[in-house]
């Protein structure tokens, strides 16, 4: 989280979000602060909670994990701002997103051009996110994986790792942080051979290198064709 993000949800009158996302931030809120939590999928409800809140001349913050414009709430609460025809203004604070974190944890392997795609096929249609893991493995990207696997969603990482196979040598270096930059943070660097046997959720990025990644000092280092002698 960065101080300004910090700053907004400590002198927020209401702080909108994700049940989970409040719980992470809940020491920050002041204590007469209103709360407005709900379970996922309820988004556009969130939205329109919060623009309404703003309306009545209230600080609102709405939370997100990571940064809210990536996989976040900024997207929705500018459509519904909008939509219902308000003017009020709405400022985005930018965040520290997962693959930038995962990636600090594990060396650094985005250094070169790389492609972010999420396996929840909730709002993208699957045959789409499969379209685009095809053309980021082929085109050669760095391939960060968000929303890779839950309990009862095995199948989608299934997939991604049978299609990246047909792109990447099974000795590509590969990284998996759970819970990147939290309380429980856990880093495995391994090969691609190995992911499926990586322990894997829905708070798990994956980081799958390019053929310039490399394993360097126990890290993963993507090459971006510096000379180093000479």
């Amino acid at each position: 989280m960065t101080p300004k993000a910090k700053r907004e949800i400590k002198n927020a009158d209401v702080v909108v979000g994700y049940k989970t996302y409040i719980d992470l931030v809940q020491n920050l809120i002041k204590p007469n602060a209103e709360v407005v939590s709900g379970t996922m999928g309820r988004e556009v409800d969130r939205a329109r909670t919060a623009v309404a809140k703003a309306l009545e001349n209230k600080a609102v913050v709405v939370v997100s994990s990571g940064d809210p414009g990536v996989y976040g709430m900024a997207g929705v609460v500018l459509e519904v701002a909008t939509a219902e025809g308000t003017r009020i203004p709405v400022e985005i604070i930018p965040g520290v997103t997962a693959a930038t974190v995962a990636a600090s944890k594990l060396g650094a392997p985005l250094v070169s051009d790389f492609a972010v795609i999420s396996l929840s096929d909730l709002l993208t249609p699957w045959e789409l996110i499969e379209k685009r893991l095809r053309a980021a493995a082929e085109a050669d990207f760095s391939i960060v994986l968000y929303n890779p696997q839950s309990t009862g969603r095995k199948e989608p990482l299934i997939k991604a790792y049978e299609i990246l196979l047909k792109y990447r040598d099974l000795g590509t270096p590969v990284g998996v942080v759970r819970q990147a930059g939290r309380t429980g943070e856990k880093t495995t660097i391994t090969t691609l051979s190995k992911l499926l046997d990586c322990e894997v959720d829905m708070v798990t990025t994956i980081i799958v290198g390019s053929s310039k990644t490399k394993f360097v000092d126990g890290r993963l280092v993507t090459s971006r064709g510096y000379k180093l002698s000479g």
